[in-house]
């Protein structure tokens, strides 16, 4: 087992508003707080933060935002500040494939969003991943690539061990196709390596990597046990009870 604490992140998506937010929170906690040795996050939508963070506060569970914009304020309708986010949320959510996708964020944009995240101390997931159409034409190593590069430069060196990167194939997403173990650990060694180009290998080391992509009960151990991938974010799954098993399989999977 590495040094990098485990962390599952469950990502809620546009469902529960605040009152079925908190009751789902309040009715699977008490089982995910008894995991201890990794690090679970329930990341509700923005409207439900304040009814999640109610439940959490004072547990060992982090809550996270799915968004954020870089601005602090301004004539930007609709969107949520960091300074919005301190003291609610420890984590956001940034670069997610639907957000790049269907609201057309680039690596510029979520690279200024990672930024202004560590500069209001919370802490950034940071989302990468190829489509299908990128991974059968092999441009699959290029993708990434220039997602890393582009949404992860300019970190504060010394603040690495607060961000993850999650690498979710888009192909993957809500399809219930998970990638291979093969093509995962591919990629999450892809990733180490670049952030080691980018940092140097210290600094890289302490970094996580989670892996999402259709994760459930049934696959999230076979994921943690490889040794560049820490956690997982999960997507549907994570709107049902058995979260907490995810934790738990990945806590036994990195101990392994």
């Amino acid at each position: 087992m590495t040094n990098r604490m485990p962390i599952v992140a469950g990502n809620w998506k546009m469902n529960l508003g605040p009152t079925e937010a908190r009751d789902f929170a309040a009715s699977i906690l008490s089982d995910l707080v008894t995991v201890r040795g990794v690090e679970s996050v329930l990341c509700p939508p923005a409207i439900s933060l304040p009814a999640v963070h109610a439940v959490l506060s004072g547990t060992n569970v982090k809550l996270g935002a799915q968004n954020m914009y870089y601005e602090e304020k301004g004539a930007f309708t609709g969107e949520i500040s960091p300074t919005m986010l301190q003291g609610l949320a420890d984590y956001v959510i940034l670069g997610h494939s639907e957000r790049r996708t269907h609201f057309g964020e680039t690596d510029d944009m979520v690279n200024r969003k990672a930024v202004a995240a560590f500069a209001h101390d919370l802490r950034p997931i940071v989302c990468v991943g190829e489509h299908l159409e990128d991974r059968d034409a092999g441009r699959t190593e290029r993708v990434i690539t220039s997602q890393v590069y582009g949404s992860l430069k300019g970190l504060p060196s010394n603040r690495l061990d607060e961000l993850v990167v999650a690498y979710e194939p888009v192909w993957a997403i809500g399809t219930g196709r998970a990638a291979t173990p093969k093509d995962a650990a591919d990629v999450a060694g892809l990733i180490r390596a670049l952030l080691v180009e980018m940092y140097g290998a210290v600094e890289a080391s302490v970094i996580r990597v989670q892996y999402g992509g259709s994760v459930t009960t049934a696959n999230a151990a076979t994921f943690a046990a490889i040794p560049d991938i820490d956690g997982s974010l999960v997507g549907g799954a994570s709107l049902r009870p058995d979260f907490a098993e995810i934790a738990r399989q990945t806590l036994r999977a990195k101990k392994a």
